[in-house]
This record gives C-alpha cells, sequence and structure tokens, in this order.
C-alpha cells in the first residue's frame, strides 16, 4: 500500500457549528489559560460596551455567582429575538451558535464596535458547560438554555417585563480550562477601564461569596483616566491636556499629562478595546508628540541651532497618555485584539494631535517650557547614558566572554537547565556558593541595597556597580540593546532574608526587572526564594523539621497539640498550649547567613523541597501604582500606604 493510499477523503476531519473552538480554543481566546478564561467575560462585557457606543445602553453588570457562573447583563436594545431568515432559527440562537454571525458585519447594527470577529457570544458559549440567556425586549422577557454549545431547547416567552437588554449567565468548562476561577480585582479593573473609555455609561461587578460589589461612573471619561494614573505622582501641571475631534468617520480621543517619574505609561484604545501592543493610532500619537515638541522648542529658542532634535524616547519621559479612537471597521491582529493595523488612523491620529498639541503649548507657554526642559533633561541623561554604555562596553563589562567577578556561574550552558540566585550580602552568598548544585546553579551576591531605579535615569544605574553586575550576568542588555532572548538562566530566583530589609532588596529588584527588564517578568523568569522562618528540633534528635511562616507553625502545633491531646494530655491553660506541645526548640531565623551550606541547600535551594513563588505582573497599571507608591520620591503616598496597612502586619523583624 502507498503512503498516498493512506491519507483519503476519512482522514479530513470537517468540523461542524462550534466544533472547532472546542477542539482549538486557543485560536479564539488566545489560550486555555487564566488569560483565556477571563477572556470569555470581556467577550460578553464588550457586547454591552459596543451597545452603549451605540448609543442604547447606560449600563453593564457582572456577577460573579455563588455557584460558578458569571451573570453578564446590560440595558441595550436586548439580542433580537425573530427568526434569522439564513439559518431559519431565532436571531438570539444563531448569534449563540454560528461563528462569525452578528451585528457588527456593516448590515447597519452597530456604526462602532469593539467586537469585530462576531464570534465572541458563540465562542463563550462553546466553552461553556452551560449558558443561559434571557432577553428583555418587546415587553417580553425571553429565554434559552445551552449545554456545550448546543441549545436544549427552542427561546421561548417565561414572563413580561418593562425592561430591555440582555442578560447571559455562563459556566466556564471545566474540561476546557485550567481553572474556571475567575478573578474578582481583573474583571474589576476592566470594568474601571470600561467606565474610563465610554462617558456616561456605569459598570459595577458583585461577588456572591465574599459580598464584594464595586461600580464606575466617570464624567470625564479619559480624561479622569490620567488623572487616575498620576494619583501619587508629582505632576508637571495639574492641567490635563484633552481633545476629540471627528475625522471622516473616525473619532479621535486624546488626553495626556506629564510628571515628574522617568517612566512613561502610553496606554492605546480602539472603540474601548485595550491594544497591549498599540497599533496604527499608537505610531501616529508618537509620531506626532516628537514633531511638535521639537518644533516648538526650536520655534522659542529653547532647542538651539547647534543642537541635536529630541527623540521621541525624550519627548515621551514622564508622559501619561489615553489614546482612544473610535471606528467602523476595526482592524485587530488576532481574536485577542492586541494590535491595530487600520493604516489610515495614524495619519488621523497624528493629523488630530498635532494641530491640538501645538495649539495647547502656544496658549501654556509655563506648562510648555516645562514639558521642554524635561525632555532636554532627558536627552542630556541619554547621552551620558550613551556615553557610560559605551565606555563599558570598551572594558568588555557588558559583553564578550568576562563575567563579574563575583559570580558563581553554573557549569550548564543551557539556560533551559539553568539558575541564578541574587543574593542578599557576602555572607549568605558564601553559604550559597557551598551549598548549590554548580552543574545548574549559579550565584550572584549582592552587596547591600542595589540601586532604587524608580528615582534614577539610566545613566545613574550604570554607575551602580551592582546593577552593572546583574545586567552582565544576565546576558540580555538593557535599554536599546535589551534582548530577551540572550537570558542565560530560565530562573532568576531573588533570595533575601525574611525579614524588613530583606524585603525591601527584593522590592528593590523587583522594581528594576520591572522598569527595565518587564519581558523577563512577562516570561516567568521571576521568583522569589522562601527561606525558612523557623527550625523546630526534638531533643534528642538530628533531623529537624523547618517552617516557612507563622500560620504554618501554627498549624504545626496545633496539629501536635490535638496528637498529645489523643494521647491523655490535660491542658491547664490554652495560652500555654504551644509550651504543651512538649516538643520542640523553636529556633528562629534573621537571616540566610545563619544557615550553613547544606541547611541552606536543603530547605531553600534544593529543587525537590524549596518553596518559590513565580513573580506575575497580573495588572501593569496597578503594579505601576504600587512602584511609584512604595520606590517613587513622593513621601506622603507612601506614608498613607504604611498607615493603611501596618494594621494588617502580624510580625515584625526588624
Amino acid at each position: 500500500m502507498s503512503k498516498q493510499d493512506d491519507y483519503n477523503a476519512e482522514q479530513i476531519q470537517v468540523l461542524e457549528g462550534l466544533e472547532p473552538v472546542r477542539k482549538r480554543p486557543g485560536m479564539y481566546i488566545g489560550g486555555t489559560g487564566v488569560e483565556g478564561l477571563h477572556h470569555l467575560v470581556w467577550e460578553i462585557v464588550d457586547n454591552g460596551i459596543d451597545e452603549a457606543l451605540a448609543g442604547h445602553a447606560t449600563r453593564v453588570d457582572v456577577v460573579l455567582m455563588a455557584d460558578g457562573g458569571v451573570s453578564v447583563q446590560d440595558d441595550g436594545r436586548g439580542i433580537p429575538t425573530d427568526i434569522h431568515p439564513k439559518t431559519g432559527k431565532s436571531t438570539v440562537e444563531t448569534v449563540l451558535t454560528v461563528l462569525h454571525a452578528g451585528g457588527k458585519f456593516g448590515g447597519g447594527g452597530y456604526k462602532v464596535s469593539g467586537g469585530l470577529h462576531g464570534v465572541g457570544s458563540s465562542v463563550v458559549n462553546a466553552l461553556s458547560s452551560r449558558l443561559l440567556v434571557r432577553v428583555f425586549r418587546d415587553g417580553k422577557i425571553h429565554e434559552q438554555e445551552y449545554e456545550r454549545g448546543a441549545p436544549k431547547s427552542d427561546l421561548k416567552v417565561v414572563g413580561k417585563t418593562t425592561k430591555t437588554g440582555t442578560q447571559i449567565i455562563f459556566y466556564p468548562d471545566e474540561t476546557i480550562f485550567e481553572t474556571i476561577k475567575i478573578n474578582y480585582d481583573t474583571v474589576l479593573s476592566r470594568l474601571r477601564h470600561a467606565a474610563y473609555l465610554t462617558k456616561s455609561i456605569r459598570t459595577s461587578i458583585e461577588d456572591e461569596i465574599t459580598g464584594e460589589r464595586f461600580g464606575f461612573y466617570f464624567e470625564g471619561g479619559i480624561q479622569s483616566y490620567v488623572k487616575h494614573l498620576n494619583v501619587g505622582k508629582e505632576v508637571v501641571d495639574e492641567d490635563i491636556f484633552y481633545v476629540d475631534k471627528m475625522v471622516k468617520d473616525v473619532q479621535v480621543e486624546i488626553s495626556l499629562q506629564y510628571t515628574e517619574v522617568y517612566s512613561e505609561i502610553v496606554k492605546a484604545f480602539a472603540n474601548n478595546v485595550y491594544n497591549p501592543d498599540g497599533g496604527t493610532h499608537l505610531t501616529g500619537f508618537r509620531s506626532a508628540l516628537t514633531r511638535v515638541i521639537n518644533d516648538y522648542a526650536r520655534k522659542n529658542g529653547l532647542l538651539k541651532e547647534k543642537e541635536d532634535n529630541l527623540s521621541g524616547e525624550d519627548t515621551r519621559e514622564g508622559l501619561t497618555a489615553v489614546i482612544l479612537v473610535k471606528l467602523p471597521d476595526p482592524q485587530f491582529e488576532g481574536q485577542t485584539k492586541n494590535k491595530l493595523g487600520n493604516p489610515e488612523i495614524r495619519g488621523y491620529v497624528e493629523q488630530v494631535l498635532a494641530e491640538n498639541l501645538m495649539y495647547y503649548l502656544e496658549e501654556h507657554p509655563g506648562v510648555a517650557k516645562k514639558i521642554v526642559g524635561k525632555a532636554l533633561l532627558a536627552a542630556r541623561a541619554r547621552k551620558a547614558a550613551r556615553a557610560a554604555r559605551e565606555n563599558i562596553l570598551r572594558k568588555g563589562v557588558l559583553e564578550g566572554a568576562s563575567m563579574p567577578g563575583k559570580l558563581a556561574d553554573c557549569s550548564s550552558k543551557d539556560p533551559a537547565n539553568s539558575e541564578i540566585y541574587l543574593v542578599e550580602g557576602d555572607s549568605a552568598g558564601g553559604s550559597a556558593k557551598s551549598g548549590r548544585d554548580s552543574k545548574t546553579q549559579a550565584i550572584l551576591p549582592l552587596r547591600g541595597k542595589v540601586l532604587n531605579v524608580e528615582r534614577a535615569r539610566l545613566d545613574k544605574m550604570l554607575a551602580n556597580n551592582e546593577i552593572l553586575s546583574l545586567i552582565k550576568a544576565l546576558g540580555v542588555g538593557i535599554e536599546d540593546s535589551f534582548d530577551v532572548a540572550g537570558l542565560r538562566y530560565a530562573r532568576i530566583i531573588i533570595m533575601t532574608d525574611a525579614d524588613v530589609d530583606g524585603s525591601h532588596i527584593s522590592t528593590l529588584l523587583m522594581t528594576f526587572f520591572f522598569r527595565y527588564m518587564k519581558p523577563v517578568v512577562d516570561g516567568g523568569h521571576l521568583y522569589l526564594a522562601k527561606p525558612p522562618l523557623f527550625e523546630l528540633v526534638k531533643p534528642g534528635r538530628k533531623t529537624s523539621e523547618f517552617i516557612y511562616d507563622e500560620d504554618e507553625l501554627t498549624d504545626f502545633l496545633d496539629k501536635k497539640i490535638a496528637e498529645r491531646k489523643k494521647e491523655g494530655l490535660k491542658m491547664s491553660n490554652e495560652d500555654e498550649r504551644y509550651k504543651q506541645a512538649g516538643y520542640v526548640e523553636q529556633k528562629r531565623y534573621k537571616g540566610l547567613g545563619e544557615m550553613d551550606a547544606d541547611q541552606l541547600f536543603e530547605t531553600t535551594m534544593n529543587p525537590e523541597k524549596r518553596v518559590l513563588v513565580q513573580v506575575k505582573v497580573d495588572d501593569a497599571e496597578k503594579a505601576d501604582s504600587i512602584f511609584n507608591k512604595l520606590m517613587g520620591s513622593e513621601v506622603e503616598p507612601r506614608k498613607n500606604f504604611i498607615q493603611t496597612n501596618a494594621k494588617f502586619v502580624k510580625d515584625l523583624d526588624i
């Protein structure tokens, strides 16, 4: 039999209806992890937002139900309930069971929509073990139930109503997703965004289990959003630039404000959908911003003839901006809509910002001078950083075969099998070097507290030996030379003492990674080691029990006490219960240096026993706010944070 005989019509699989979605969910929602799970919520929420954008809805309400379901309800027009001419089924059933069926393909249902592909509701249906739809329309309540995408009955009228709108209750399919637990804070953040981006809409979330509920309504739209992003930051001027213009059939909204921090936050949205990878609207914005600031600086003598133009990076230092375009036919890259591709949008955004920002700068010369001055300082720092980097490169510190002198590298050259420990202090570094598995584990001791990069530009960073050693050891470069593909270790593990100083050093290092090496964090490469707080030794025994936190200690001792009670021990005083465990001598560790090499390896570095906490950024906006609050130059927000959270600290080691 030939190979061709093995390959015939019987081998060609034809997937009908929603089968392709269940077979390859990643093609429609990006994956079956936490992000894919939450994408189900976004698809239904976005339908309600689209109704608001079209002027037919004023609210979208989400309820995380006690039984694991998610309810999303809007007060829009309600999905049409009449029979669809092409499918012969109700329009509700058509929308929920047919891919690429919806009101967003130019049929007049929506002029502007975030849901481009028309697969949203049907994909959610396909990936839910159960879905219930209720439509409030024409004075009636219509209802239909589905199981894994298949209708259990026809659409039927179950009551009367004076309301209009749509409610969808869905239960993510546990056989599809790695987890089916929806995160309250993640949904809350998305609903806050929606309220900022759509004037006069109310959004809300409720968790039936915890009783938490929150609602949003912002009269100022994206101006309110910029103000929110800059809370706790020192701003160049309290005035927030804002423009809202129509170019042909596209609405362009832009709001921006400069701060005294060194990082930038620029968020781009198309039809209320966040585009993390930017796109043509972001390109147009950056081009216009750089050109206008340079033109203004030249025209007003703030930039001398012989001086080079300010770079885009210079003009965006400390910038907070929100770009929102609303267009009839958005072209996104992929179902997850990470990037906007419409080529004409670049010109529209560039035109609107260029005209109005120049007018704003001319009308506010004091603000303009501060903005240009900040950009000039950034340019000088950039040149100093470049000179420092070139000097460092000439000395071979950032490239070539040389490694930092204090790095004890591993013998493995395969990054996938290699990990590096960033260790606090030479004492702990010595124990770590002696106890490690030298084949796969590298050790980089860090002396003292590393530089707080939240308050330093790159030129100052490159003058710091600890930061330089770290950059060199990791192999990814920095700033414009950064390339995550060069990462020499699959796991970067921050290992510090379990006290206040150790926590501070960990936070300083995480600030560095978040600001300058975020792709390393996003790739899941950054971890925190969790050393034990206690060693419990039973008199007469050589072996020890290691305990990693206070709660674990309480559980351990209570378990031992329960065992002794069974043996007949009477508890004379509940306050003395730990002593009456009669079992152990407790030793509390103050630092890694107190452990010998073998203990440090067994408790904190042995892959079979250690406890590692992976550092993730689920909400970059929230992370930016926290790093700015804790590590920035403004004292008041940090003071308020400490006063608010001090009561949650159980036991403080200083």
